[in-house]
């Protein structure tokens, strides 16, 4: 079966791996000149299916109002004329119940979890190397309510079998000895030993490379323009380059997906969500994490990357705006040296943002489409890389007509109907 991926992000081209793999051939359509170039680019660098939870939650709503207030806080909400931003938004508050959250991250836990799996595996098969460790991470926790409050994450975390570790003070040290030396005070953290890091963007590269040796064509520089439909079926796909026509389509853009696929009356609940990262040459080495640690308090991750470190964070509703805003890096610089003061020079870091695709429920979408031919994969959030190799895996057995290990029907647009 010929395929055409549209998208050369991490999503895209393990995609792209995934269906070659089992025999297709496949084109990938990217308009940048190389793989990895957007989302992808410098992403915090976790692979961590435990942490796999959605946005939405109980409390929420209260705890974005403060968010708001603080000085360095995780969330900045700059108001657009855009309905789709105010719904999505309206969207997402409907799910910040307990019963919901449950709901939603029951669905994300096993498309994660398999797709660490899926991870680990090809590392094995194909000696892919890109910065990765597999150490664990570290959920930091300033404050005793926050230590009292991982209870319903425990209770899923069990539920699906994954280990973990709730750490004091003393623990954490022991975990991440670094932390001996932080400015700030914390009290304790959830520990997940299972999960792992590395360099999303060297990943996405090199997986390019062993794709095109499986006989995976990638058109760069290439932009998708729009899709052309006889029936209820795509019939082909307009680019900057020509038409392409295949036996079945599949959308990796991102962000940029709902747009594409609107013009065919599906209604795709995407919203970009705005990211940052800095990257900070390592300065110190018994100084750095050892891993990742995510401080709950700002809700950055800090992650080491050989001999960088990667600190990410910061949810910005502001629709497609890439805008470097300099209060966003010295938030991410506070948190970093607040925890680990003397492990990076921050004055040689490199400055980024990125659009995630987020869904108002969490869950990414991923399979058919209704639409003949056409098939989703997108609305990972932050999560594009803990799901992509797992979510290339089930939807390149959907679109080979095998029956994936995972339940598609969390996973599904079919999912919003009701």
């Amino acid at each position: 079966m010929k395929v055409l991926v549209l998208g050369g992000g991490v999503i895209g081209v393990t995609t792209a791996y995934y269906l070659a793999r089992s025999g297709h051939e496949v084109e990938v359509v990217e308009r940048r000149d190389g793989p990895g170039e957007e989302t992808s680019f410098a992403n915090a660098g976790q692979v961590s299916p435990g942490y796999s939870s959605p946005w939405a939650g109980p409390g929420v709503p209260l705890k974005a109002v403060k968010w708001l207030t603080m000085q360095y806080g995780p969330l900045v909400i700059r108001p657009k004329l855009d309905p789709a931003m105010w719904l999505w938004m309206l969207k997402m508050l409907r799910n910040c119940t307990s019963a919901r959250y449950a709901v939603n991250k029951a669905r994300m836990v096993p498309i994660a979890e398999y797709s660490r799996d899926c991870l680990r595996a090809l590392r094995e098969e194909t000696g892919i190397a890109y910065d990765d460790r597999a150490r664990g991470t570290l959920q930091l926790f300033r404050t005793q309510k926050q230590l009292d409050g991982v209870g319903q994450d425990i209770d899923v975390l069990s539920e699906f079998g994954v280990a973990y570790e709730v750490l004091d003070r003393k623990g954490c040290i022991g975990a991440e000895p670094a932390l001996a030396h932080a400015r700030a005070d914390f009290v304790g953290g959830l520990r997940l030993p299972g999960d792992e890091t590395g360099d999303c963007r060297l990943f996405t590269i090199r997986l390019a490379k062993m794709a095109e040796e499986l006989g995976v064509h990638f058109s760069y520089g290439t932009e998708f323009k729009g899709i052309v439909t006889k029936g209820r079926a795509v019939g082909e796909v307009m680019t900057s380059r020509g038409s392409r026509v295949a036996d079945a389509y599949v959308m990796a853009l991102g962000s940029y997906s709902p747009a594409a696929v609107r013009p065919l009356g599906l209604k795709v609940p995407v919203f970009p969500v705005k990211g940052y990262s800095i990257t900070v040459p390592l300065a110190d080495d018994a100084m750095a994490p050892v891993s990742t640690i995510m401080d709950e308090t700002y809700k950055t991750a800090i992650t080491r990357l050989g001999d960088r470190i990667r600190v990410g964070g910061t949810a910005e509703l502001t629709g497609f705006d890439l805008t470097l805003r300099q209060p966003r890096r010295e938030a991410l610089e506070h948190s970093f040296t607040d925890m680990f003061p003397h492990g990076g020079d921050t004055t040689k870091a490199t400055f980024w943002c990125g659009l995630r695709p987020m869904t108002p429920d969490g869950p990414p979408l991923v399979g058919a489409t209704g639409i003949e031919r056409l098939y989703l994969n997108t609305g990972h959030g932050t999560l594009g890389w803990t799901m992509s190799c797992g979510s290339a895996s089930v939807l390149a057995d959907v679109i080979g007509g095998k029956t994936p290990p995972v339940d598609m029907s969390a996973l599904s647009l079919s999912r919003y109907a009701a």
